[in-house]
């Protein structure tokens, strides 16, 4: 060959070598006219030899030429080597831009093309990806029309995929098949550059992936020897890093031993949750402590407002006779910060309380145990039981009326007459007093031998008789009342011979005729606290706390006969009732309530009242519901169908409650205690089984003094009007009207 044609072969080269490679308007690379002139040159001349084609490796590995070939030869070669390159290069756009123009697409221009022109600015170093969708689930966009999302937000459609018989045929006809790859991200294919296949080519033959990276640099030592006489360390290396440790051996055996035994237990790995909080938990409530327990965040303080600016509003500033009234108030309700005015933040002085408020602040977080509570939204209204006004359950007694005075001692005992005209009452003065009720006049008065603990009327309207309990002695007195028939009443309270015959040692009671009154007596053994009347008026019990078995014993007086219902007794006995129709007695004990069978003689229910000591017991005229008082100033009323335990518990008066009482005609009950007051309650009992007894206090009485520390000692109800008796310590009883 010429000189010159050698250098436009080597021009030629050397412009295929650095990718000087000239792409026409379809994108398809072209080969500049001068190189297809120096083409055409140097095959024309070349026909006759033969060509010699060899394969260079990237890694600067070339084929070689045997020595016995002569110097034209070699350059021969180099020609060959360098047309041969540029023919393959040409033919392939060639053969790419045919198929394009054939299947008539508009595709971007391929990768290798792209890649291999480069540019000197920053901006083109970096190219982003298409799709900005992040690290996403493709299987997210299956069922989806498009794949992701560009950088202006909008969606990028899916493109139609090839049969895979044209798939195939593309593959096999296509010259660099084999260098595209389908890009799953960007639903794309992807020709991988002569540099990518020369990694993939390393990283498969185990070298380094980068040709430019030398993995034998020569080693840089970084410690400075110059006049350094010994190294760090001179002691030999010793023997224990030479020979395995026993001692962790014997941790190994140690472990292996308390695994196969089940004391350490391996933590599986804790599977992340299918749905979490998106931002997170500010407060981090969710997550618990050490010990088990879910964090509670502190109380947050009080944010300041007007009053502790530097210059508040002139009507927050508090005048100086308000300042002088904090200094009566309570600590806990005097204000702890007092406003003042200033003209600009500089002249504040300092907060003396700063460090005090702060330290109380600390040992509150500390030392103050914080439990969470579950707010719940709930009207206040509703939680307060509807129940009617009191104006609509009139009549019921609200104002006093009357007063009784006479007696010169504690009144402790009232009772009324089963026609309401009449009104009896019994003082620690030894005397028994007759009242006219709707005038308040004595018209008798018998004194006695003795304080009167206790008295109670009989039931008839036809007999006349008040039986009065003092010291150990039961007087079944005659009142000698118009009302009453004055031949029976004599004939019951004169005493039977036959009774004279049977008395004895043995004997429960004497049955005796009173010397000075028109009265019959029967002497207990012990002090008798409370009488009671059974509702036809013959048979009446008394209660002697203090006599052990006979401490409740039944009497009859038209046979003027005693008998002991009970061998032995639960408890301190306080008082005995009879049912109003049906053979019940009901014995109070301090705590408890016994309801006995007359007929069976045997117990029938025990009423659990839950107080500690019961001081009186009074039975609705039905009979179904009781109330009982106790020294701790609650009620307790009882549905005896419904329960044995306390259907309500009222907890109304301050001191000890004294008696309790129902009314026989209107829904109405009271209680008196200590405290000097009467509490008027509405009680109404349903025949319905099913609705529960409707329970409203109506109204609180004062009047009574309190004197020697005790207030009211007995109340009791009108027989037919809506009206209240009260006795109290002060001598006085009152009559309350509505």
């Amino acid at each position: 060959m010429r000189s010159s044609e050698k250098k436009q072969v080597e021009e030629s080269k050397k412009a295929a070598s650095n990718g000087a490679v000239v792409s026409d308007i379809n994108g398809v690379p072209s080969v500049p006219d001068s190189a297809r002139e120096d083409i055409s040159n140097a095959t024309s001349e070349s026909e006759d030899e033969d060509w010699h084609n060899s394969s260079s490796d990237n890694d600067g590995d070339s084929s070689s030429i045997s020595d016995n070939t002569d110097e034209s030869s070699d350059e021969d070669d180099e020609d060959t080597k360098a047309i041969n390159e540029a023919m393959l290069d040409y033919m392939g756009a060639l053969e790419e831009r045919r198929q394009r123009e054939a299947l008539g697409s508009e595709e971007e221009e391929p990768r290798s093309a792209r890649t291999e022109v480069e540019s000197d600015s920053s901006e083109d170093e970096v190219v982003p990806s298409r799709n900005t969708i992040g690290n996403v689930p493709l299987h997210w966009y299956k069922d989806e029309q498009h794949i992701g999302y560009d950088l202006a937000g909008k969606k990028i459609k899916k493109k139609e995929k090839q049969d895979q018989i044209d798939s195939f045929l593309a593959h096999t006809d296509g010259s660099k098949s084999w260098r595209k790859i389908y890009d799953e991200y960007n639903d794309e294919e992807v020709e991988l550059t002569k540099e990518e296949v020369d990694m993939i080519r390393r990283i498969r033959a185990g070298r380094i992936p980068h040709a430019e990276v030398n993995a034998y640099e020569p080693y840089v030592d970084w410690f400075d020897w110059d006049g350094k006489g010994h190294p760090l360390s001179n002691a030999p290396e010793p023997k224990r890093r030479f020979i395995p440790s026993k001692w962790e051996a014997k941790k190994v055996v140690k472990l292996v031993r308390a695994i196969r035994n089940g004391w350490i237990k391996l933590d599986k790995p804790k599977e992340k949750p299918k749905f979490y909080l998106l931002w997170g938990d500010d407060l981090k409530a969710t997550e618990k402590t050490a010990n088990g327990l879910t964090y509670i965040p502190p109380p947050k303080p009080k944010l300041p407002g007007h009053e502790e600016s530097y210059n508040p509003p002139v009507e927050y500033i508090p005048t100086q006779e308000e300042i002088n009234s904090y200094a009566l108030m309570y600590e806990e309700d005097r204000p702890k910060f007092i406003p003042q005015g200033f003209q600009s933040l500089r002249q504040v002085p300092a907060y003396s309380e700063f460090i005090k408020e702060r330290f109380e602040r600390c040992l509150d977080l500390y030392l103050c145990p914080r439990s969470r509570k579950k707010r719940i939204d709930i009207d206040p209204e509703s939680l307060i039981p509807k129940l009617p006004k009191p104006k609509d359950l009139q009549p019921f007694p609200n104002i006093c009326y009357l007063e009784y005075h006479g007696h010169t001692g504690p009144v402790v005992s009232i009772a009324v007459d089963p026609s309401g005209m009449w009104l009896a009452s019994g003082s620690m003065d030894q005397t028994v007093r007759l009242w006219e009720v709707q005038t308040a006049r004595c018209c008798r008065v018998w004194s006695l031998d003795g304080p009167v603990r206790h008295i109670a009327w009989n039931p008839r309207k036809d007999l006349g008789i008040l039986a009065i309990s003092l010291q150990s002695k039961v007087l079944l007195l005659d009142l000698e009342l118009g009302t009453s028939d004055p031949d029976e009443v004599s004939k019951l309270l004169a005493l039977n011979p036959s009774v004279m015959d049977n008395d004895g040692d043995g004997a429960l009671v004497t049955w005796m005729k009173h010397e000075n009154l028109k009265a019959l007596e029967v002497k207990h053994s012990q002090e008798v606290l409370s009488i009671t009347w059974h509702h036809k008026g013959d048979y009446f019990t008394s209660v002697a706390p203090d006599a052990n078995t006979r401490a409740v014993l039944v009497h009859q007086l038209s046979k003027q006969q005693t008998q002991n219902p009970f061998r032995k007794l639960q408890g301190r006995v306080v008082t005995a009732m009879f049912h109003p129709s049906r053979p019940f007695l009901f014995v109070a004990t301090k705590m408890h309530v016994r309801v006995y069978n007359l007929v069976k003689q045997q117990l029938s229910k025990k009423l659990m009242t839950g107080l500690h000591e019961i001081t009186s017991m009074a039975i609705h005229s039905k009979g179904d519901n009781l109330i009982v008082g106790s020294k701790e100033g609650k009620i307790c009323w009882f549905d005896m169908d419904l329960s044995t335990q306390p259907y309500k518990t009222i907890k109304n008066h301050h001191e000890d409650i004294q008696a309790v009482a129902f009314h026989t005609a209107y829904p109405l009950f009271a209680s008196c205690a200590d405290d000097s007051t009467v509490h008027v309650f509405h009680g109404m009992v349903y025949n319905d089984l099913l609705q529960n007894p409707l329970i409203v206090p109506l109204k609180i009485l004062h009047g009574h003094s309190k004197t020697g520390g005790r207030g009211i000692l007995d109340c009791c109800f009108h027989s037919n009007q809506p009206w209240l008796f009260s006795a109290g310590a002060d001598s006085v009883i009152k009559l309350f009207c509505d």
